[in-house]
């Protein structure tokens, strides 16, 4: 196996040093000051009762988009305020000393002539069995993405001339109703299923929801008789369809879309192995995905999935409901889930095929070791403090410190309700705190780790150590079920934590039997690609198919 290596350490201090000097790296000093101010309000035929929630303000030179549609992490300015039992026609305000992203203060902005445009956010009371109450944002099948959601409020766009030294209040009325989700419709290849969970719903005192989109072999309803293994596709919440599949030939402009009808092409082809392919709905209130796994903050969302959701998708298709033919598959977080629930659920599952992988050893979670760092934005280097990356390009350029994501998230949402990717694995690996929100790691704005709260997360959650610990049983379990595949130059610095778990599975004892590769210089998600592992997964079926399972009745 030939292993790509990069000295995450060494190679990153000369880069991260410059960043010392970026303009614009780090936060506006404390105790700048402006009278601009934003009043933002709602009328009574947007929203008839008191909203509990998070407005924003949102400011932008790009004529493209809606300023609300232009929130990222490279995005455009914006502030955010928590707001309790906001009535009609009251107003919310922002001003300077509001903290924002990526200008702290409004006083940073520039003078000149911007698009802005005002937000609300929705919150909904959450009653806990655990006898918390939360409030938080109820996800509408939007996949926790606030902006878009359903119900949420926003105001008209406004072109105005804003100069923070002159200051000024604007009034921004969202008067503004995002409407609900359009489903797409059932086709031959593809069918969706929704469902109340039982399990969910009552952990968190209101309805939850569960859902999957299943694509379905060539010539299914043909063959009545024959019953197919299952791919699990895990991943980020999706309403479209598994592998991008699609029918419709989008010409060679759209390469993305171009890729969901070559696979149309093979998928209907007599070469390509016959799966059903299956990928998973379960946003939560902290994210658009839940992890896959029972947690104190989240919910019982691995039992949920393994015994609601599997169990209703496998009694409307025909899957072989056996272990040999249950895949995982899944990049990213859907390559941690992936890697998760075969581990969690080693009798239940015959393989998984993990892909960039979210950390799997906390050693390294991304660039931070939360065991052994004192603070997740900076690592102490006698007389310097350089600053903790978050993502790279492959040729080692820093596009954005883990500061810089993490102030992000805390404009987006306080108490981990930013809906947004650290705050969920705070809330996914992390204790519940006193006021049932997350116990977090570190303190978000100064980066303060808690050690006690790693300690957690190490005991929990760090897939490296659970099967240190339990590999006397789990070995055998898990023996040729383990695919691992991740560039050397993850965007996310996710393949050191890769590397240390690869040095344990080569030394365990029963032998692991298989396999971590790593693509040379690549970035975030690099693996085999959609055709590869429907061959690979195939191969993994058959291998280990007892006997007198009939393999050929699913390869017509």
């Amino acid at each position: 196996m030939k292993k790509h290596t990069t000295s995450i350490l060494f190679s990153l201090l000369f880069a991260l040093t410059s960043l010392l000097f970026f303009p614009g790296c780090t936060p506006s000093e404390q105790g700048s000051e402006t009278n601009l101010k934003f009043e933002i309000s709602f009328p009574e035929a947007a929203h008839a009762e008191a909203i509990t929630g998070r407005v924003y303000v949102i400011i932008s030179n790009d004529d493209s988009r809606e300023p609300r549609l232009q929130i990222s992490t490279m995005g455009q300015p914006f502030w955010g305020e928590d707001i309790e039992a906001l009535a009609p026609g009251a107003a919310a305000t922002i001003d300077g000393s509001t903290f924002g992203y990526p200008l702290e203060s409004l006083a940073d902005l520039p003078p000149g002539e911007y698009n802005v445009q005002g937000f609300v956010n929705i919150y909904t009371k959450f009653e806990r069995s655990d006898g918390h109450t939360l409030w938080m944002h109820n996800d509408q099948w939007e996949g926790q993405h606030f902006n878009r959601s359903p119900g949420n409020l926003y105001s008209d766009v406004q072109k105005i001339t804003i100069d923070p030294e002159k200051g000024g209040t604007i009034r921004l009325d969202c008067k503004n109703i995002i409407p609900p989700i359009e489903m797409p419709e059932d086709t031959k290849w593809v069918k969706r299923v929704k469902f109340k969970s039982e399990m969910l719903s009552e952990f968190w005192g209101q309805d939850i929801f569960l859902g999957a989109t299943i694509l379905l072999p060539k010539d299914y309803e043909e063959h009545p008789d024959s019953y197919y293994p299952v791919n699990y596709i895990q991943g980020h919440f999706s309403l479209g369809n598994p592998n991008r599949f699609s029918t419709e030939d989008p010409g060679e402009g759209n390469p993305r879309a171009r890729a969901g009808y070559e696979f149309y092409q093979f998928w209907d082809s007599d070469e390509a192995p016959r799966f059903i392919a299956v990928t998973f709905q379960h946003p939560c209130p902290y994210y658009d995905d839940s992890y896959a796994v029972n947690s104190p903050n989240v919910g019982p969302y691995g039992d949920a999935i393994m015994q609601e959701l599997i169990p209703y998708v496998e009694e409307q298709f025909r899957i072989i409901r056996e272990p040999y033919a249950r895949m995982l598959s899944g990049g990213s977080t859907g390559g941690w889930e992936s890697l998760a629930l075969q581990i969690f659920n080693p009798d239940f599952f015959g393989g998984t095929f993990s892909l960039c992988p979210d950390p799997v050893d906390f050693n390294y979670f991304q660039a931070v070791n939360i065991y052994e760092d004192e603070n997740a934005y900076y690592k102490n280097r006698g007389w310097l403090k350089v600053p903790t990356p978050s993502d790279r390009y492959t040729d080692g350029m820093i596009r954005l410190t883990y500061e810089q994501r993490n102030h992000y998230e805390l404009v987006r949402g306080t108490k981990g309700r930013s809906g947004e990717q650290v705050d969920i694995f705070e809330a996914v690996f992390g204790p519940i705190g006193e006021d049932g929100y997350v116990k977090e790691l570190f303190d978000q704005k100064t980066g303060e780790i808690d050690k006690e709260v790693a300690a957690y997360w190490k005991e929990n959650y760090d897939l490296h150590q659970y099967l240190r610990k339990n590999w006397a049983t789990l070995g055998p379990k898990l023996k040729g079920k383990l695919h691992i595949y991740t560039g050397d130059m993850d965007t996310y610095y996710l393949n050191p934590a890769v590397e240390l778990l690869e040095e344990y599975l080569e030394k365990t004892d029963p032998f692991y039997e298989g396999v971590v590769e790593y693509g040379d210089g690549e970035p975030h998600c690099w693996g085999p690609d959609r055709k590869d592992l429907q061959f690979l997964m195939a191969e993994q079926v058959k291998k280990n198919a007892p006997m007198p399972a009939n393999t050929r009745m699913w390869n017509y």
